[in-house]
Order: structure tokens, then C-alpha cells, then sequence
């Protein structure tokens, strides 16, 4: 029973179960389809594919079927390896209906990437870019277009490398956070109160990692200052204590203290839509009422939001004993001190950053999520059970329809135009409808009242609405689940096990 061998087997059997249950649920039905290539420990290049669809209860479900080695990640080479999978668990191509990748070329080129071969194949099967990582490219796209805030963020980058470059500094930071907090009285203690912090570092591609590094540098904000002080006294490397001297300077201007808190709140309010997209049951139109939700709120932070900046910026200088900006005098350029530059140092702090960091996010964030005001979704619009059904119109659903013809013959069209009018006028008058809030919870509830029977091509819409992916959040948890299993000293593992003991640990 512990030969290599028989657990191989019973790893097999395991999946193969876990495979069964998840294709029983999607029986015969439409899916999209999720994939994304990342490299193991043995630098096996492995390709991830997860199905998205509605289950019989009418819940949305991402599950992952599969984990293949490839040579090449070119477009050519994962369609194969796709059509080979689909060939083994006798799935159709024909049956998708929509494909989420990141913003790869291989992936999303509109001529030779995989979307297209597939949409040569299935012209149903629409694309839509991962909304989680075009939320994340914004915050790499607004370092790169503002000098300021792309030299602040490079600053903290490097700052955390040094503060946290050995284990001797990390614990000089919870020595340091310790005996603060120790001297605190006001300081509550307890379960889940007060914990040991430690700096994140930040990375381009790492969702929601930017936000801590900020929310965790303002905690850590006398501690790290502590730890460079002790570089600066006791480092061995003359380079080293004049890096740390640099930093420790940096920290205490009104500028640093000013970007920190400005991009703390700004990757705040990105992380929370961050965070809800990556949800599994997000249907895509609940997620671009997040998106436009996430701009509004950026915009009414730049019409009324630098008093209250200015506010937090001045309790944390008085605090820390940080030198002040006086407002109202004249602001000078430090790359040129003799120029004059006729604006006030408010002006620089209002126009100059604040308000052209906030108009380059929201710009951003109009850029990105351009491709969600393509028909396919102000078609799905129609379908929101918000307020009484107020977006309801019968002709954008029928040309809904019409999108899809694989899935409404010409009678079937027809019998919609009627169906559609009984269905709305069914829903407003059945108070159980009352408060839904988005696509998703409709399509549970028209199950749970039994009516997805009774308006059995107004569900189809309904289902085809909702598999259409958000994020490709699940498959980047898979490839966690990958690197857990496969380590530095089990990277011999084959692939057929890898893949085994990914669906089953999944």
C-alpha cells in the first residue's frame, strides 16, 4: 500500500472521481474556458485549464481538469494541447462560450493569438481579458507615466529589500514594533489584535501586493527607521550605511509621507475591486458595475479628497516629528533651485500630483476596461434583476440571442420574443425577486422558484450571461496548489502525477 507505485494509482483513481463529478455537473451543457502557462520547480513549462459553468442549482462553478506539460507556449501549441484534453474527456469545442486569458500575445493577439484560432472554430467563444490583471497593470502603467510617483515606488522598493535583506533586520523590526507597542497603554491586546508585521515586497504582477506594502510601511513607519538608524551605526559596508542614510532621509520628507499616504488610498480602493472580481461566482456584469463604481469613486476622491489627504499627511508628520511644507509659499524645483517657478507649493501638491496622479487612474481604468462597452455586455445589461428589473429590454436580449446562434434556432427566437414579455411581467409581480443584486443571484433564485422550467430560454441567456469569465483567479490558485506539490525535493515528480494530485488537492 506504500510502494510508489500503488499511491500513483490511487492519486489516479482519486482524480479520475474528482474529474467524473465535475463533468457530471456540467453534463452537456455550455462552459468557458480559463488558461494560463507558468513554469514549476524544474522548470517545466505547465499549462492550467479550468471550465466555467452554471450547475443544476444554478450556481456558478470554476473547476479545475487539467495540468499539462508543453514544449513551447506558442498559440499553435497550446490550441493542441487543448484539443487534446478536450479529446480525452470528450468535451466540444463547440459547447464554449467564452475564453478568459491574461494579456499575453500567445494568448489574446487578435490575429494569431489562441483566441482566435478558437474563435475560427467556434465564433460563440468570446474573449474576455482577465479584468484582475488589467486592474494590476494599472498600477504599472501609472508608475511608468509619472516621474514622481515611479521614482517613489522604486524607492520603496528598495527600501524593503534592504530593511528586510536578512533575518537579523526582520527581527529588528518586531523587536522594534514590540517595544512600541509595549509602551502603548492605550494598546489592545488579545486574539487576532496587534500581530507581528513584516514589509511585503511588491511585485508587477502580484495581485493586491502594492496596497500592502503601502498599508504595512505606514504601520512599520518608526520601526523601519529604527533598523536603518542600526545600519547606519553598525553595518560593516561603508556603501551599505550611506544606502541606509539615504533612506532614512528620503522617510523623513514631506514628500515621501505625502506619496505614501496619496497611494495608499488610491491602491485601497483599487484592491477592493481587485479582491471582489477574483470571486469565483463574479458575473461579469456585476464586475463592470464594480469598475465603474471603483472610477466614480476615485473621481469624487479628487474633487474633495486633498483636505483630508492634507490632514492625515500633517498628523503623521506632527507625529513623527517630520518637517512641514508651508502651503502658501512659493514651491522650488530641487533640480533647479534658482528658477523661479511662480506656483505655490499647494499648487504643486494639488495640480501637479494629486490631481494629475488621480486623473491618470481613472484614465487608466477607462483604457483598461475599454472592451467592456462592446454590445455582447450592454446585450447582458438587460438581464440585471437590480431595481425591479430596470435595465430590462426585450430587444437587447433577443439580440442576445442572435449572438449565439448555436444555442436559438430560428423557433426558438421566435418563441422568445414571447417568452421574454411572460417572463417580465412573472418576475416584477413575484415579491421573491425583490433585492437581487446581480445575474448570479437570479439565476439561483429562477432555479430555487422552480421558474427556469417554466422560461426555460430566458435561463439559457441567463447561463450563457454568467459563464462568460471575470478573472482568471483560479487558475493562478492552481498554480499555488502546483508549487506546493511540486518543491525542491520532490521536483522529479512527473507530470502525470503533478496533474493528479492538483485536480484531487482541488
Amino acid at each position: 500500500m506504500t510502494a510508489p507505485s500503488i499511491q500513483k494509482e490511487f492519486c489516479n483513481y482519486f482524480a479520475a472521481e474528482v474529474l467524473k463529478k465535475i463533468f457530471d455537473e456540467l453534463s452537456d451543457d455550455v462552459f468557458s474556458i480559463l488558461v494560463d502557462e507558468s513554469r514549476d520547480v524544474s522548470k517545466k513549462e505547465q499549462t492550467a485549464m479550468v471550465l466555467r459553468y452554471v450547475d443544476k442549482f444554478g450556481f456558478v462553478k470554476e473547476r479545475f481538469v487539467g495540468l499539462v506539460h508543453v514544449m513551447e507556449t506558442t498559440a499553435l501549441s497550446l490550441k493542441k494541447v487543448i484539443d487534446e484534453l478536450f479529446a480525452h474527456y470528450n468535451l466540444s469545442l463547440s459547447r464554449i462560450r467564452g475564453q478568459g486569458y491574461d494579456g499575453a500575445s500567445n494568448m489574446s493577439d487578435e490575429f494569431n493569438g489562441l483566441k482566435a484560432l478558437i474563435l475560427k472554430e467556434n465564433s460563440s467563444a468570446y474573449f474576455v481579458h482577465c479584468f484582475a490583471h488589467q486592474l494590476q497593470l494599472i498600477v504599472v502603467a501609472l508608475a511608468n507615466k509619472h516621474h514622481d510617483i515611479f521614482k517613489f515606488l522604486n524607492e520603496v522598493s528598495s527600501l524593503v529589500n534592504v530593511v528586510g535583506a536578512s533575518c537579523k533586520r526582520v527581527d529588528l523590526i518586531r523587536e522594534s514594533q514590540r517595544e512600541r507597542l509595549g509602551l502603548n497603554p492605550e494598546v489592545e491586546t488579545g486574539s487576532g489584535q496587534n500581530q507581528e508585521l513584516s514589509l511585503a515586497r511588491a511585485g508587477d504582477m502580484c495581485w493586491s501586493s502594492h496596497e500592502k506594502t503601502m498599508t504595512r510601511l505606514l504601520s512599520l513607519y518608526p520601526s523601519v527607521i529604527d533598523v536603518l538608524e542600526y545600519i547606519k551605526n553598525s553595518g560593516e559596508i561603508d556603501a551599505h550605511k550611506s544606502q541606509a542614510n539615504g533612506f532614512q532621509l528620503y522617510m523623513r520628507t514631506f514628500t515621501f509621507v505625502f506619496y505614501l499616504h496619496l497611494m495608499k488610498h488610491i491602491l485601497g480602493v483599487t484592491n477592493t475591486l481587485c479582491e471582489a472580481l477574483q470571486r469565483k461566482d463574479q458575473d461579469i456584469l456585476n464586475a463592470v458595475k464594480l469598475v465603474k463604481t471603483t472610477k466614480e469613486e476615485l473621481q469624487t476622491y479628487r474633487l474633495e479628497g486633498f483636505d483630508s489627504l492634507l490632514i492625515n499627511v500633517t498628523s503623521f508628520c506632527d507625529k513623527y516629528d517630520i518637517e512641514m511644507v508651508n502651503m502658501e509659499a512659493a514651491y522650488v524645483d530641487l533640480k533647479n533651485r534658482r528658477k523661479k517657478t511662480d506656483i505655490t507649493n499647494r499648487h504643486h501638491y494639488v495640480v501637479n500630483n494629486f490631481n494629475t496622479v488621480l486623473d491618470m487612474q481613472i484614465q487608466e481604468l477607462g483604457n483598461r476596461f475599454n472592451e467592456v462597452t462592446t454590445n455582447l455586455l450592454t446585450y447582458v445589461s438587460s438581464l440585471s434583476p437590480c431595481l425591479n428589473f430596470e435595465a430590462f429590454d426585450k430587444l437587447n436580449l433577443l439580440k442576445l440571442a442572435e449572438m449565439y446562434p448555436c444555442d436559438f434556432n430560428f423557433d426558438e427566437k421566435d418563441k422568445l420574443i414571447y417568452e421574454l414579455g411572460t417572463y417580465i411581467a412573472n418576475v416584477k409581480e413575484d415579491t421573491r425577486f425583490d433585492n437581487l443584486n446581480g445575474v448570479s443571484e437570479l439565476a439561483k433564485k429562477m432555479v430555487e422558484t422552480r421558474k427556469h422550467i417554466d422560461f426555460p430560454l430566458v435561463y439559457r441567456l441567463i447561463k450563457i450571461s454568467l459563464v462568460l469569465p471575470v478573472a482568471t483567479a483560479s487558475v493562478e490558485r492552481s498554480f499555488s496548489s502546483m508549487k506546493h506539490l511540486k518543491t525542491e525535493l520532490r521536483n522529479r515528480m512527473g507530470d502525470g502525477l503533478l496533474n493528479d494530485a492538483c485536480i484531487f488537492l482541488h
